[in-house]
Formats: structure tokens, C-alpha cells, sequence
């Protein structure tokens, strides 16, 4: 059995610029201070500029970083991948932009003690989002709440953390669906993370929901319209998958 305590993924597409701006030395500067073992595993969705020649430059100075390369399939498949991949006893992936900083983790450690299986960031307020990314994260709400019985404030904040078991009872599962859907460009995969925690309540895995610190960061990854639209195809689609017992 592994001794790492944490393992932490990012996934990557297209950051060069987030790197070179310091995102991974935010994460490295926590990380040195703490006392317990962990890893951290850049995972590249086959970036068109130099993200992973960049990464990989950086990480020789950060132990246990490392940089793990994919042909590009959207966010969800990287995040899967890496999920799969990672060794420790909690698993977090977190957004590169570190818009909700890795030292909110300690936030969320507590709640494994207490028996949760999955503890999820929600970003309460969202200070400093636009109107309109708040308007229309209280109608995403609402409708997935409707629509999947999801009681959750916040299920889109890129910050959320699982225990071995409920790695292996989800993302197994997650690969199989999302092969079929590999997506091109800068796809943010919205309805992710809504079938992700769809599948774990049906599972049975305790769910818990912290607030946690988060910034706004502008991303043209994030394209409201289009965005809204294909979580809302999803939600029916993860509505349907579970008629018709594909989540069994």
C-alpha cells in the first residue's frame, strides 16, 4: 500500500502561460511545508503550444511533481486519467489557474476523518464572478437540482477531493462513458462533473460539501452559451443513462 497521504491532479491544456506565471510554484511553495507524503501529477491533454516542455522544466526542482502526457480528449478524460493514476489515500484535482488555492485542502481533510467518501469546494458568493456567471450558476443549480435530485450549492468548482474507495467505485465507470464523448479545443466538459457526482450518490458514497476560498479568474476555456447549452444535453443525457440502468 502506498504511504503517499495526498495526490493531487491538474489537469493541463494550453497553460503556458499560467505556468510561466507562477501556477505551479504556488502549488510547490504549500506543498514543501507540509509534513505528510504527497504527489502532484501535471496531467498535459495534448497541448498544441508548450505547456508540457514548460512543465516538465519546472518540475525538476519541485519533488514529487512529475508531468504526464495524453493525446487530447477534454478536460473530463484528463481528469480521469489522472485520477486513475494517482496513488494516495485522498485524491484532489484542482484547477491550474488556482483560482481556489491548494492550501484549501486542509478544509476538506477533516471530512474524510468524519467517514465522507467525496468532499466538494463550492464556491459561496463567487465574489468578483460577473452577474451574468452568477445568474447562470443559480439556473444550472436549480435545473440540475430538478432534473437529477442533486442537493449540492456548488457542483462546478474545480476543487474536489475523493478517498481510494470512491475513485475506484467512480472513475472506472466515468472512463467508459466519457471515451464516447472525446471532445476537440478547449472543451471544460461542464456536465463532468455533474454525472461524476450523479455516480457516486448512486453508489452510495458520502458526499459532503465545504465552502472554500476562490478567486475569480477570467478563461476564454469558459464560453457561458455554449457551455450552458451542452450542460443541459448532459443533464437529460445523465438522466436517461440512469433510466435506462447504464449507471448499474
Amino acid at each position: 500500500m502506498s504511504n503517499i497521504k495526498l495526490s493531487v491532479i491538474i489537469p493541463a491544456y494550453n497553460e503556458s502561460v499560467n505556468l510561466k506565471n507562477g501556477a505551479l510554484s504556488q502549488v510547490w511553495e504549500y506543498l514543501k511545508g507540509v509534513e505528510y507524503p504527497y504527489e502532484v501529477l501535471i496531467v498535459d491533454d495534448g497541448s498544441k503550444d508548450n505547456t508540457v516542455s514548460v512543465a516538465r522544466q519546472q518540475v525538476k526542482t519541485m519533488r514529487g511533481f512529475q508531468v504526464v502526457e495524453n493525446p487530447h480528449g477534454g478536460k473530463a478524460l484528463t481528469v480521469i486519467s489522472g485520477m486513475q493514476k494517482a496513488s494516495g489515500e485522498i485524491v484532489v484535482f484542482t484547477d491550474m489557474d488556482q483560482a481556489t488555492p491548494i492550501n484549501q485542502i486542509e478544509k476538506l481533510f477533516p471530512q474524510f476523518i468524519e467517514g465522507h467518501d467525496i468532499v466538494i469546494g463550492s464556491r459561496h458568493g463567487r465574489r468578483g464572478a460577473p452577474l451574468i456567471r452568477k445568474i447562470s450558476a443559480w439556473g444550472f443549480a436549480t435545473l440540475r437540482n430538478i432534473l437529477l435530485g442533486l442537493p449540492f450549492a456548488d457542483t462546478q468548482c474545480g476543487f474536489k477531493a475523493f478517498n481510494q474507495k470512491a475513485v475506484s467505485e467512480v472513475f472506472p465507470k466515468m472512463e467508459e462513458i466519457w471515451r464516447e464523448k472525446v471532445s476537440s479545443g478547449a472543451a471544460v466538459n461542464a456536465g463532468f462533473d455533474v454525472e461524476m457526482l450523479f455516480l457516486a450518490k448512486q453508489r452510495g458514497l458520502k458526499i459532503v460539501e465545504v465552502p472554500v476560498e476562490w478567486h475569480y479568474v477570467g478563461t476564454e476555456r469558459v464560453q457561458l452559451v455554449k457551455d450552458a447549452y451542452e450542460a443541459i444535453k448532459d443533464m437529460i443525457r445523465i438522466r436517461l443513462n440512469q433510466l435506462s440502468g447504464k449507471y448499474n
